[in-house]
């Protein structure tokens, strides 16, 4: 016999979309409660958020078998990581202080540091249960809240503190699987479609449609982090990943070449921040770490500036080295390998794959079924770029 479906439970929210948009609810419509509030008050988008920065963050701790966390801002990924090292150039480059930081800590920082700018007030996701050291981390930066299966005793204390007593702390059951039909209401239409349940394992990249370069098992690992990335992102989207972090994530793009002159783009200056001349650039001791991370980005967009921004940054820094030439930031772009990128649907035109050798990409992962498949294999090719077609689309809207 077939059971009967449970009861919706309908929870009250701050508001919608919009402070206007009064009249908000959320309903946990097969009445599992899967999701409960341990500090502040959520909102529309915050749920939304912490639905999207959960799912993300499980799915690639499962995958991988590490801790993973994610940093969501308005359900786009701005960034996902898993645990791994913090080396004297990443914490110099994020300003974080050398320690005995957890892995999970790790994984957070690596995922935060993926687009600081984009990151900033963003609701971050982690795999498991928070602990102290992620916590300490956490409470330093900007951030609306927070979702885990759980938290140790001195890390709730400490999350429940920030913000002023505000800061959203949200435990999700991680033993929870979503109903396997989606339903979806748009303008008076009701949309229903099975729940995207595809597996992205190291066996999806076993199509490769290029004769060389081979790729290794860490450019595999990292393509198995991209696409899953991808997959959590707005369509057309596109993700670059390196030892286990996304670096660049482009999505919401009308134009598959937007998506991946966006994540390139990304890409290029995380790498670039970690050039030792970044390291040189100081401001007064006084300065936030903000202001110090938007003025290391300006000066590595510095071909970009007019005069009186170029003015402005000359003021605020206490030095400011001589900015990269062309041929200096090409040269240390490329020094980073293997660096991957995937994308959720086909690539239709070569110019995403000339962008992406621009980029020092050194592996291409697509669905591939484009009516331009030949001359797209072909540019990969004659780049000396690895591309696998996984025969698996992932738009997600």
């Amino acid at each position: 016999m077939t059971e009967p479906p449970r009861p919706s439970r309908r929870q009250p929210l701050k508001y919608g979309l919009n402070p206007q948009q009064s009249d908000a609810s959320l309903d946990f419509a097969d009445g599992v409660e899967w999701l409960r509030a341990l500090n502040g008050t959520l909102g529309y988008i915050n749920v939304l958020d912490a639905a999207k920065a959960w799912q993300l963050a499980r799915e690639l701790g499962r995958a991988f078998e590490r801790p993973a966390a994610a940093s969501i801002k308005h359900v786009h990924p701005a960034g996902a990581a898993l645990a791994g090292t913090a080396d004297d150039a990443f914490r110099a480059a994020h300003l974080l202080a050398a320690g005995d930081w957890s892995p999970l800590a790790t994984a957070y920082a690596r995922a935060r540091g993926g687009d600081r700018v984009a990151s900033f007030g963003d609701f971050i996701g982690v795999s498991e249960v928070v602990d102290d050291s992620c916590a300490r981390l956490i409470a330093r930066e900007v951030s609306d809240g927070i979702v885990a299966p759980g938290y140790d005793a001195e890390a709730l204390r400490v999350l429940r503190g920030k913000k002023g007593g505000r800061y959203i702390v949200l435990q999700a059951d991680p033993d929870y699987e979503p109903p396997p039909l989606e339903v979806r209401s748009e303008a008076g239409i009701t949309l229903r479609q099975g729940r995207n349940t595809a597996v992205i394992a190291p066996s999806l990249f076993a199509r490769a449609v290029t004769t060389s370069p081979a790729l290794s098992a860490e450019a595999v690992a990292d393509l198995v982090l991209a696409t899953i990335v991808a997959r959590h992102a707005p369509s057309n989207a596109v993700c670059v990943a390196h030892a286990g972090q996304a670096i660049g994530i482009g999505g919401g793009q009308q134009a598959r070449i937007y998506a991946t002159d966006l994540a390139c783009a990304k890409a290029d200056l995380w790498r670039l921040q970690l050039h030792p001349r970044a390291a040189e650039l100081t401001l007064p001791p006084d300065a936030t770490r903000t202001a110090r991370f938007n003025a290391v980005r300006q000066w590595l967009i510095w071909d970009r500036l007019d005069d009186a921004d170029r003015a402005r940054l000359r003021a605020l820094a206490d030095r400011l080295p001589a900015p990269l030439d062309t041929e200096e930031r090409q040269e240390w772009v490329t020094r980073f390998a293997p660096v991957v990128l995937s994308s959720d649907g086909y690539i239709p035109f070569r110019d995403n794959v000339d962008r992406a050798r621009r980029s020092g990409i050194h592996a291409i992962a697509q669905p591939g079924g484009s009516a331009s498949d030949d001359a797209v294999t072909a540019a990969a090719a004659e780049s000396g770029i690895a591309m696998v077609h996984t025969g698996l689309r992932l738009f997600w809207h």
